[in-house]
């Protein structure tokens, strides 16, 4: 799947969305990405995680962890499409964990999947978990990479979108009184 396939795919899918948005980050945005427009699809979403499977497939991973929610989808066909585990990190008492019997042994390949990237601070919290409990994070992978981020690795991205995100005070669409709308996983407002 090219970036250009993907995009279109977004598109006609209706997962591109325009107005005022802010997103899990805090950060606003006049461009939000409905992920769960293309996982609604199980069709569509396994092509999104074969594609990405494809692009961390030269890491070798033992395990796909990914976080919660948005990560779950994506995390379990990339996954699916290795023929590797699969498992989440979800917040206990507002810090990122492994729950539900989750663990990575020491020393186990981990690639880090994520849905829409933008600051990165999720995989951030997963890449901690996962070297707290001794795995090697061999790999991150995003299906969208809304822009320049700071991780470890490299992001391997199906499309990289850079879109313009503004801190709430620097926002033009704050200062011209646009409602803000909150369509994510994390609530924020």
């Amino acid at each position: 799947m090219t970036p250009a396939e993907l995009r279109a795919m977004l598109e006609r899918r209706g997962a591109m969305l325009a107005g005022h948005f802010v997103l899990s980050s805090g950060l606003h945005s006049d461009r939000f990405i409905q992920k769960f427009r293309i996982f609604e699809d199980p069709t569509t979403a396994e092509a999104v995680g074969a594609a990405l499977a494809d692009l961390l497939r030269p890491a070798k991973p033992d395990v796909i962890v990914t976080a919660a929610v948005g990560g779950i989808i994506p995390g379990f066909v990339v996954a699916k499409a290795l023929g590797v585990r699969n498992m989440f990190v979800e917040k206990v008492d507002g810090l990122p964990r492994l729950r539900r019997g989750f663990t990575v042994a020491p020393g186990e390949r981990v690639a880090v999947v994520e849905d829409v990237m933008t600051t990165g601070k999720s995989v951030g919290e997963v890449i901690d978990v996962v070297r707290e409990a001794g795995g090697d994070v061999v790999a991150i992978g995003a299906v969208v990479k809304r822009g320049a981020v700071d991780l470890p690795l490299p992001v391997s991205a199906l499309l990289d979108l850079p879109l313009a995100d503004y801190a709430p005070e620097d926002c033009p669409q704050c200062r011209a009184g646009v409602p803000l709308e909150d369509p994510g996983s994390r609530r924020s407002i």
